[in-house]
């Protein structure tokens, strides 16, 4: 364990030195002149903020860049942060609670861990720890972060890819809908009784604001909503945990005393590739609570980030503005050569099969599958889409046999984001043809 520590801390180290000082490849004219041109002055990016970097990873070299200092607002490309952070701290599995026993009781605080009931992910075998105590009590005194992230816009809460964070999440924290006929049935059951018709011209099941409560038109409901982000409590969450597990849980905001126990429930590589492909918020946030939570014993991703900011990433050509796991944060703030700096890192830890495992693949799979399509695919890359900004930053084959990395990040501009993926498409596939 010792050796494959200081084996990745080497591999950081050489990687942080060798990007410390890049140096520039020389393109031909020609290849320079066609990539200016498609981004330069008379092109559609002239119109907004872009900006741009070419990089081989192999040289270590400067390709081509175009405002590569400039930070970008990232969205989810952020994710790349915190797969990075996920890899050298959580390595193989995943944080799912801390506990202490006592007689017949036994005291849980959450870590994170948001496969409880979510998706298909392997389940934690809480029946292992808590089958044989009849009594269990649930704590959230180790929680600092708050259910949401700072700077999340506060008309996304009834959106699902805006879901809550929790220390011990079940479900994901959401409310799945089914339309049956023209009305809403949901699960978890319980909340059926708190669905009320309305006349307002909604076309989906909506939660109050305030309340898991909630409401549908039958004039105009459509269903296509699947999932609506619940209003976590900790009353509300083990009143949950009692009915999935078949016993009674009890809420006692309790510190977490030093003595404890750790179980690690699941393991991380299908958290990481589902939260890639699919660009998944909640795994996202999850994965930041459960790296502080492995770090410090507690879950504050303020203090998460702050931590691998200065020791793992205390290099980066540019300092970033980071809040967020997701990406769902207007505040977090990235330059492309910072991308290209953590895309430099996560290349050399992680496996190459691994690496493309977790990478959307244009025209294949993920985010990408209805993008970049080719005959051969050649864009394998994260993106990131809020209003008025979209990035992607990943690797471009091209036909030379090659492979580089890039980011491609644009803000403020005033098209619709397809329009502007279809322009950036075409700087991509010159990159692919002339290099």
């Amino acid at each position: 364990m010792k050796r494959s520590v200081i084996f990745l801390i080497l591999i950081l180290s050489f990687s942080s030195l060798l990007f410390s000082f890049p140096s520039f490849s020389q393109l031909s004219r020609d290849q320079y002149q066609k990539l200016e041109s498609a981004l330069g002055d008379q092109s559609f990016f002239s119109g907004h903020l872009t900006g741009f970097m070419l990089y081989d990873l192999d040289s270590q070299r400067v390709l081509f860049e175009k405002n590569s200092q400039i930070r970008f607002i990232p969205a989810s490309t952020t994710k790349l942060w915190t797969l990075f952070s996920a890899t050298v701290v959580l390595q193989d599995s995943t944080q799912t609670i801390r506990y202490i026993t006592s007689g017949d009781t036994i005291k849980i605080w959450g870590s994170g861990d948001p496969t409880w009931k979510y998706k298909n992910f392997q389940q934690p075998d809480f029946q292992k720890i808590i089958g044989p105590y009849s009594v269990v009590v649930f704590s959230d005194a180790n929680q600092i972060s708050p259910a949401y992230g700072y700077g999340w816009q506060w008309d996304d809460y009834y959106y699902d890819f805006s879901a809550e964070r929790s220390p011990l999440p079940i479900y994901g924290n959401l409310l799945q809908v089914k339309k049956v006929e023209n009305r809403p049935e949901v699960f978890p059951t319980r909340f059926q009784g708190s669905i009320r018709t309305t006349q307002k011209p909604i076309k989906e099941l909506e939660r109050d604001f305030h309340s898991n409560t909630f409401a549908y038109n039958p004039a105009t409901f459509l269903g296509r909503e699947k999932f609506i982000p619940l209003l976590t409590s900790p009353q509300l969450f083990v009143e949950l945990a009692s009915a999935e597990i078949g016993k009674t849980w009890i809420y006692q905001p309790d510190s977490l005393p030093q003595d404890h126990k750790v179980f690690r429930g699941s393991p991380l590589f299908p958290l990481l590739k589902e939260m890639m492909l699919e660009s998944d918020n909640f795994l996202a946030e999850q994965m930041l609570f459960m790296v502080s939570d492995r770090l410090f014993g507690q879950i504050d991703t303020d203090r998460a980030i702050e931590y691998i900011l200065k020791t793992h990433l205390s290099d980066l050509p540019d300092t970033p503005k980071w809040v967020d796991g997701s990406g769902l944060s207007r505040h977090n703030l990235f330059t492309p050569r910072s991308m290209v700096a953590i895309f430099d890192k996560i290349y050399r830890i992680l496996p190459e099969d691994q690496l493309y495992e977790f990478l959307p693949t244009g025209g294949v799979s993920g985010t990408l599958k209805n993008s970049y399509q080719a005959a051969k695919p050649y864009i394998f890359a994260k993106t990131g889409t809020m209003s008025n900004n979209h990035s992607l930053v990943g690797l471009i084959k091209t036909k030379s046999g090659r492979t580089y990395c890039f980011a491609f990040m644009n803000s403020n501009y005033p098209h619709t984001a397809s329009a502007v993926r279809r322009e950036m498409e075409k700087v991509m596939v010159l990159v692919r043809d002339i290099l």
